[in-house]
């Protein structure tokens, strides 16, 4: 293997991935196990994470599998337990597991907004501290990839989405990167964020099916994203192709953001 394909060579890495049984998560798993990572899997459905597991089973892949609600802080430890029981440890932790909700601002539900934050942003900091200092901070390296959106980078055109409570966990995640890279970039812990636009999963079929070929044309390329299009950058972000990159937000949005 030449130089430069050995920055991305993730052979004898571990990594976590939450939300891994399907969609984003199962595109990035994809992406890190082709690599080489060893792989643990997080999300609720326990058959899922199985279909997932045999998925990237059949690529070759080696993935081990964990079934809990990362919204409830006392499943946290036991998600990492289980990491480290079965992996050794971890180098790679990529924060994908959110929810997102519809409703006008006036007749948000507090229970709606308190589970948004509790899934897209308390979980997303309890995980990370845990694997920092468990495994991150004692060895001296990390990679944390955490998967906001570019609804965290601005707020929805009217007419359209009426999703306060995710753009603002979104936007919460954004700075807790840029904060967190700050704080631990001198353990040798990158932390970075990607900030996909829309792209076809279960979290968001309700609205392409009403405004999905609207929003493609929106975009610069004139499309929306596909299974491949957040591969490349997790593996930039993952590997030591990306060391020296750290704090940093990436659209993934076919150049919405952009115009």
């Amino acid at each position: 293997m030449n130089k430069t394909l050995q920055l991305f060579d993730l052979k004898g890495k571990r990594a976590v991935i939450t939300g891994g049984s399907r969609g984003l998560g199962l595109q990035m798993a994809e992406a890190l196990g082709d690599m080489g990572a060893e792989l643990m899997l997080a999300a609720r459905k326990a058959d899922e994470l199985a279909q997932a597991q045999a998925q990237l089973q059949s690529r070759g892949i080696r993935v081990h599998v964990h079934a809990g609600d990362q919204s409830k802080p006392d499943q946290i430890h036991a998600l990492v337990d289980a990491a480290v029981a079965a992996m050794g440890g971890v180098d790679i932790l990529i924060n994908n597991a959110g929810a997102s909700w519809g409703a006008p601002a006036e007749d948000h539900s507090l229970e709606a907004w308190q589970k948004l934050v509790n899934l897209n942003l308390t979980a997303v900091f309890l995980l990370s501290q845990e694997i920092g200092k468990r495994c991150m901070i004692p060895q001296g390296h990390g990679r944390i990839l955490n998967i906001a959106s570019i609804t965290g980078l601005r707020g929805n055109p009217p007419g359209t989405m009426k999703t306060l409570a995710y753009n603002t966990t979104k936007g919460g995640l954004v700075n807790f990167t840029r904060a967190l890279a700050g704080e631990w970039g001198a353990y040798g812990i990158t932390v970075n964020a990607l900030a996909p636009g829309f792209f076809p999963s279960r979290m968001t079929q309700g609205t392409l099916e009403l405004v999905g070929e609207q929003l493609a044309r929106a975009a610069p390329l004139q499309r929306l994203g596909d299974g491949e299009d957040l591969k490349g950058a997790t593996l930039l972000f993952c590997s030591d192709a990306g060391k020296h990159i750290t704090g940093q937000i990436l659209a993934i949005d076919g150049g919405v953001t952009a115009v």
